[in-house]
């Protein structure tokens, strides 16, 4: 069985030696199709990496079609990898919102310091369509990309809202961003108005500090969702809740 640390191994991310690793226990037939692999904890445990760095394995290897994640349950061996089989790594919806809190923390502070009463009506605008789309159990995430690319329009810096743009480009096209991104969705994690509103009132302000504290807060906290959308216990306690519902309700009816 293999076990140990596999930081140091090669110039991969942890998470993509740990997916390279998982997928020789899968050729090797530790685990036949339809086994589930180990509780994320375990992994994290037996490879000393982090529970967030086994979720982004998982993830490559879900992208691949060779194992599949019952919310709640773990992840299941779809398929056994052939020769031809390699984890072929994308930008992961981690590392893009690590990148994203890195640049759009600055684009938050420039936007500041040049922002136009035309500007903030827009930005203000698009606080009140997220909280509409929220309300749509079939909405989508279009007015909250609008509110961070009007943003980095307001930088009056071409570069800095081609890089913007660029990385919210990449939550579609990379599979494994788009495919945790789906996961929050399903989890019913949207975009919280309260933050946006925070960071609103930062550039209405004009002080780049307070718009960068209040950018930087807001992505750590979509962070603190994608972890939550990949939390086996999250829907576990979700369920117990309302088994705990309808147990009362039956009570109240009875």
């Amino acid at each position: 069985m293999a076990t140990g640390k596999i930081a140091g191994k090669s110039n991969d991310r942890l998470y993509q030696e740990l997916a390279r690793a998982l997928l020789e226990e899968l050729a090797s037939g530790r685990y036949p199709v339809g086994a589930r692999l180990p509780a994320e904890r375990d992994l994290a445990l037996r490879y000393d990496v982090s529970r967030p760095t086994v979720r982004e394995a998982i993830i490559a290897l879900e992208v691949q079609g060779l194992v599949e994640v019952r919310i709640g349950s773990g992840a299941y061996v779809r398929r056994l990898p052939g020769e031809e089989d390699s984890p072929g790594f994308n930008v992961t919806a981690f590392e893009l919102t690590e990148a994203r809190l890195l640049f759009e923390g600055e684009a938050a502070a420039l936007a500041a310091t040049q922002m136009t009463e035309a500007d903030l009506a827009e930005i203000a605008a698009l606080v009140d369509r997220i909280a509409e789309e929220n309300q749509d159990p079939n909405g989508t995430e279009q007015a909250d990309r609008a509110f961070h690319l009007a943003i980095a329009r307001a930088t009056r810096n071409l570069a800095v809202y081609n890089t913007v743009e660029r990385l919210w480009d990449l939550r579609a096209t990379s599979p494994e961003a788009a495919l945790l991104h789906e996961k929050a969705r399903h989890a019913n994690i949207r975009p919280v108005v309260e933050e946006h509103s925070a960071l609103l009132q930062a550039l209405r302000a004009r002080d780049p500090n307070a718009a960068r504290a209040a950018m930087r807060a807001h992505l750590s906290a979509v962070l603190d969702g994608l972890l939550f959308a990949t939390e086996e216990r999250a829907l576990a306690e979700a369920r117990k809740a309302t088994q705990a519902k309808r147990e009362r309700y039956a009570r109240a009816t009875a």
